[in-house]
């Protein structure tokens, strides 16, 4: 071993006890542990909120969809389904139909009252309503009964509490018939007779409730129900679109633009990166502070190794003075500093690693910090356990660490042997 390697280690570690190192270098230790932690959990928090907010959306609604211009519907065809499924990144492909209606449910609280909502009716086919309410069905049944009472539907949480719905309850819903605005229908007719008359009534039974934990606009406005039965009621043979769903979603963007290729004019299409854009961005606002709070913490790691070099350094004068006068180059004595602060810095990291991953599998076990679904779209706080930003956060602060150590280094190395001796 190197004269300078074990006399760093000596310095960094010697016992003043018989089994407690300098309380210096604990401190120094624990700094850099707290802040390497801090920095990892931080990355872990914020790539784990990301992911399961990403997760949710993207498990909720298909990867991408094709649609014609205005929401116009079209005659469902197998040989476009055909040339979808063609596609090599295209998992599976399936048409819908949706339509706008508002559900009315009748209150039998204190008098007879009836609460109105704005809902957005979709009818798939069995395939992608089993595979969706597998996943969030919370009450109910997942094949429908056909009791002929009304089109079997299926509401969200938050729909279900507002309107005050329950599995087998029958409810009415209310189209504007053909007409895209209330406003044209109204001043189109000149009695109330005729108005009525325009109106789409179709009855309803509640067949399950689900739960997405997207509470905002989609478990308060999105009705599933079958698609051949909304078809037979309302548009037959007609759909507003094909639903797919890819295998690569880096591949999504140009699975787009091949889809709507092969389809053709009027088609167009559109990911579930370009619906949900405001959500995404909102996830992008939340990865944009990170470097902030990386620089942050940082910064005070920095600070905290130059300090404790320096304190060691004044503990050790008479130390380096002694080294100088049997002849230790100052290039040496500037080398034992950095390997100390080597020393240090390993077992900082060390320790704030094994404090991350310790703190993230015990958090990912039990769940101790909870959030309010409805602002997060999620129940507790989620943590992604990821190799990449461990290392990358290690060699980050062991490189900032060398880099910052040089200057006390320098420090000890300028020493006179005098000057160091005499003090």
């Amino acid at each position: 071993m190197k004269p300078e390697f074990y006399i760093a280690r000596r310095f960094a570690f010697k016992q003043r006890s018989t089994s407690k190192p300098t309380f210096i270098v604990l401190v120094a230790v624990a700094g850099i542990a707290v802040g390497t932690a801090a920095l990892i959990l931080t990355l872990s928090v914020v790539n784990g909120f990301a992911r399961s907010v990403e997760n949710k959306l993207i498990s909720f609604s298909a990867h991408l969809q094709i649609r014609h211009p205005d929401e116009q519907l079209f005659q469902e065809s197998r040989s476009d389904l055909a040339k979808l499924v063609k596609n090599k990144n295209i998992a599976d492909a399936s048409p819908f139909l949706e339509k706008s209606f508002v559900l009315r449910s009748r209150n039998n609280g204190v008098g007879e009252v009836w609460l109105n909502k704005p809902v957005r009716l979709k009818g798939v086919n069995e395939a992608s309503r089993k595979a969706f309410l597998h996943k969030f069905l919370r009450t109910g049944n997942l094949a429908p009964v056909n009791s002929g009472e009304g089109i079997a539907l299926y509401v969200g949480q938050t729909l279900a509490e507002n309107l005050n719905l329950r599995v087998g309850k029958k409810v009415m819903l209310v189209s504007l018939g053909g007409e895209q605005s209330g406003t044209k229908l109204i001043a189109s007719h000149k009695n109330i007779v005729e108005l009525l008359s325009s109106l789409d009534l179709e009855p309803g039974v509640i067949r399950g409730i689900y739960d997405t934990g997207l509470q905002e606009g989609f478990d308060d406005y999105l009705v599933i129900a079958d698609l051949k039965e909304l078809q037979q009621r309302c548009n037959p043979m007609m759909i507003s679109g094909y639903d797919a769903n890819v295998h690569k979603l880096d591949q999504l963007q140009q699975t787009v633009k091949e889809s709507t290729n092969a389809l053709g004019v009027p088609s167009y299409g559109y990911t579930v990166f370009e619906r949900y854009a405001n959500l995404f961005e909102w996830l992008k606002l939340q990865k944009n502070i990170t470097p902030l709070l990386i620089i942050t913490i940082t910064i005070v790691a920095v600070f905290n190794i130059i300090s404790t070099l320096l304190v060691l350094i004044i503990e050790k004068t008479r130390e380096i003075g002694m080294l100088s006068a049997l002849g230790l180059e100052p290039g040496k004595i500037s080398t034992v500093f950095m390997v100390q602060a080597l020393l240090i810095s390993f077992s900082g990291i060390a320790t704030g690693n094994i404090m991350a991953l310790s703190l993230s599998l015990f958090e990912m076990r039990y769940h101790l910090i909870t959030l309010p679904e409805k602002s997060y779209f999620i129940t507790y706080v989620p943590l992604l356990i990821n190799p990449v930003d461990y290392a990358l956060v290690s060699l980050s602060v062991m490189a900032l660490t060398l880099l910052f150590a040089f200057i006390p280094a320098r420090i000890a190395a300028s020493l006179k042997p005098g000057t160091a001796l005499g003090t």
